[in-house]
């Protein structure tokens, strides 16, 4: 078996967050889908088989790396916990850069913040204050705020945000640069 396989779905899973297309994860991978099958099929061995916290939640194309069942109370604590509490600064950051930037894929927060958003950007959409939506080409979603944090706000669309043409046009500049 390629550990190292194992270790690179595994790293690509966790960071991701969401669910991701085997025959992505196989052209992310430089592999075949049949190699990332394989390694998938040990992945979830070892999760069944060792005393993880985590389990593959899997179909035909698509998996994602998930809480087992039976630890869903301790981490709906700290989910209340994040829900109950005063946004954080990180999730103040994200929210802003999904306010001046969305629709904007996920893997783009955590490259302007420069760190995993995928916890952060759950608890905002379970909060309510941004929505996820399938992107342009099908392979990632892209979020945006929310008409519930616009109604919060008292804004009727995203471009009465303060300032949002200035920023939403250095948010696409710094996009451009980054494609290039």
């Amino acid at each position: 078996m390629n550990n190292n396989l194992e270790a690179k779905i595994e790293a690509l899973l966790f960071t991701y967050g969401e669910k991701m297309g085997i025959k992505r994860i196989a052209n992310i991978t430089q592999t075949s889908e049949d190699a990332v099958k394989t390694a998938l099929e040990a992945l979830e061995n070892q999760y069944q088989s060792e005393a993880r916290g985590l389990v593959l939640l899997r179909d035909e194309e698509k998996v994602q790396l998930v809480t087992k069942p039976e630890f869903k109370t301790l981490v709906s604590e700290i989910i209340k916990k994040e829900l109950t509490e005063n946004i954080s600064p990180a999730a103040l950051e994200t929210l802003a850069i999904i306010a001046y930037a969305g629709p904007v894929s996920r893997s783009m927060v955590d490259f302007i913040r420069g760190v995993n958003s995928a916890f952060t950007v759950r608890a905002l959409s379970m909060r309510g204050l941004i929505e996820k939506n399938e992107g342009k080409q099908g392979h990632s979603f892209h979020y945006q705020i929310s008409f519930e944090f616009l109604k919060h706000l008292g804004f009727t669309k995203q471009e009465e945000l303060p300032e949002f043409t200035r920023f939403h046009e250095l948010v696409q500049n710094f996009q451009n640069t980054q494609r290039q």
